[in-house]
């Protein structure tokens, strides 16, 4: 492999896994909000 190959998969390598951990630790800090139930459906127990 070639040099700038080297540099464009170490590149791609790093925009995967760093928007991984962004979306990892985006939510953890704002979880999303349950989806409301239906009328007429009772909760799971």
């Amino acid at each position: 492999m070639s040099a700038g190959a080297i540099v464009m998969m170490i590149i791609a390598i790093v925009i995967v896994w760093g928007g991984l951990a962004a979306a990892i630790i985006r939510l953890r800090a704002h979880p999303p909000e349950p989806e409301p139930l239906e009328p007429g459906v009772r909760p799971a127990e």
